[in-house]
């Protein structure tokens, strides 16, 4: 989803009150696109976990996020 553009950012949250839960950010036009990327997810298929979606707008440049990681992340030898 990364490669293709369309997830922004994703990770784990803390556990909490209601167990664990996680973020994905993604660049799409729809929410229905966006159900269709989560529905993939192997945590959500597995019901580990389930979905909440919401439109949230941010700074295009989030979208570099991913560019900036791949230059300073820390590589297994």
């Amino acid at each position: 989803m990364a490669d293709a553009g369309k997830l922004i950012v994703a990770g784990p949250l803390d556990k909490n009150a209601i167990n664990y839960r996680g973020i994905f950010i993604f660049d799409v036009e729809e929410i229905e696109q966006a159900k269709a990327l989560v529905e993939i997810d192997p945590v959500i298929k597995s019901n580990l976990m389930t979905a909440e979606y919401l439109n949230w707008y941010g700074s295009a440049a989030l979208k570099e996020t991913l560019k900036i990681h791949s230059k300073i992340e820390k590589v297994k030898p």
